[in-house]
């Protein structure tokens, strides 16, 4: 198992001669994560270990579980904790040796991509999973995951992180990012305030969360007007400890704003667990339009993510809860969508707005237009199933050419999986580096506005776009 210095470059000599050139420029730059899953629980305690390889590589990780079960090997053999606390493979030898045995299903996915760069640059590994020698590569990870090096903060410095943001609900203490402000510790870890679980009124568990919401701000949310007041809270708080952006889920990027009285009858309705048809989808939509104008007021780069049709296996959801591989890409629009949001906020310098899709055919439709119009929008990189090697390649094809480098927001990892995170980062410094390659020897650019290009994908535009 060895990693080839010229993956994902072109064979055509000329182009990867200019690729190699741009990536050697960029390829040891910090990384900067504004937008990530990582919990902070790794770095407020200096001496935390990872657990087991199993722990830590497989059994978090809904990209590794999704592609076995797919071919049949139940969640339950890959010790995926069921909610009902239900009987799951305990053994973690017999999980990773499951996983060795079916390691040839990643080939050419990106996740093999990431996994194959993770086990040799990370682990130290030299050869390739497989049946015969999975306990011995089970060996080799365990004992460097008992050093002192492999340690989160130790492995953060080793990465050259520079910057990296978690994402917490509206109602979390942030009790693990005070403790690491108060250690000492020079890592920079920010929160973001992620108010999904109250906002969207179908969210599983939202009368729970508004509970926790209230408990956290000290406002009790009996209305309307107290809801908004305990989300200013929260977000005030959340900025003291950092904080500089704010992620939003939805299926659709519908922004049409209700009356107060409007919004106030459909939480109302809510609170007494008599919502209607339709009543989430409407509510949703008035509180992006409102939380936009929020981080308008307090300076929150607002990321909004949208166009996944999440949980789509029942029964997977249902024994083994939300975020266990099932959920999946929806058609969207957002010309007519993002309308009202636009007309109100589109030219407002306070504002910040990142924009994601998991519907490819919209980036050179719909996005790439809006973003070369509008001064608050920015495009996040591909997300999700496209975060690949040729999913970068279709996006910056798809976008470039008519909203420019400059209305991107460079990348970000959006990872649960933190020692994934330097291989995330470099696949998408080699696609970059390889297609301002084609831009330079097609003669559409110069070198020199490819290497200030690859440096702003690589670094500045992430930088600028989430005011880190």
């Amino acid at each position: 198992m060895n990693l080839h210095p010229d993956r994902c470059f072109s064979p055509e000599p000329a182009r990867r001669g200019v690729a190699r050139t741009l990536y050697a420029a960029v390829k040891d730059l910090p990384l900067v994560c504004p937008h990530g899953h990582v919990d902070p629980a790794l770095f407020s305690n200096p001496d935390y270990r990872f657990g087991s390889p199993a722990e830590l590589l497989l059994i978090p990780d809904h990209y590794v579980f999704r592609m076995l079960y797919s071919q049949g090997i139940s969640l339950e053999a890959q010790g995926v904790p069921r909610r009902d606390g239900g009987p799951t493979e305990s053994d973690h030898r017999k999980i990773w040796q499951v996983f060795c045995e079916h390691f040839y299903l990643f080939a050419g996915t990106p996740s093999g991509q990431w996994l194959t760069q993770e086990l040799v640059e990370v682990f130290g590994l030299t050869e390739k999973p497989s049946p015969t020698n999975a306990q011995r590569l089970y060996d080799s990870i365990a004992a460097r995951l008992e050093t002192p090096e492999f340690r989160p903060r130790a492995l953060f410095e080793q990465f050259k992180i520079e910057v990296l943001c978690t994402t917490d609900a509206a109602s979390d203490p942030l009790t693990h990012h005070q403790a690491i402000r108060s250690s000492g510790w020079s890592g920079k870890i920010l929160p973001t305030f992620r108010p999904d679980a109250v906002v969207n009124l179908d969210a599983l568990g939202w009368r729970e969360s508004i509970t926790a919401l209230e408990q956290a701000s000290g406002v009790s949310v009996t209305t309307y007007a107290a809801f908004l007041e305990a989300l200013r809270n929260r977000r005030a708080f959340f900025k003291s400890l950092g904080a500089t952006a704010t992620d939003h889920a939805a299926v659709t990027a519908d922004t049409t704003p209700l009356s107060d009285s409007e919004a106030s009858t459909l939480f109302d309705r809510a609170l007494a667990g008599r919502s209607e048809p339709g009543d989430a989808a409407r509510f949703t939509a008035h509180m992006l339009y409102t939380l936009a104008g929020m981080s308008a007021d307090d300076g929150l780069t607002m990321q909004l993510h949208v166009g996944s049709h999440r949980n789509h296996n029942k029964t997977v959801f249902e024994r083994f809860g939300a975020d266990k591989g099932a959920d999946i890409p929806v058609a969207g629009e957002f010309t007519r969508n993002l309308l009202p949001l636009l007309n109100a906020f589109g030219t407002d310098p306070r504002l910040s707005l990142i924009l994601f899709t998991l519907d490819e055919t919209l980036y050179s439709r719909e996005l790439a237009p809006l973003a070369g119009h509008y001064p608050v929008l920015r495009l996040g990189p591909p997300w999700w199933f496209f975060d690949s090697r040729l999913g970068m390649r279709r996006f910056l094809e798809g976008v470039v050419e008519t909203a420019g480098v400059w209305n991107l927001a460079g990348f970000n990892d959006d990872t649960r999986a933190f020692c994934s995170i330097p291989a995330r980062h470099d696949v998408w410094r080699r696609v970059v580096a390889d297609w301002l390659a084609g831009l330079v020897v097609e003669h559409v650019i110069d070198e020199a506005d490819a290497a200030a290009m690859a440096t702003a994908l690589c670094y500045d535009l992430a930088k600028t776009a989430y005011r880190l």
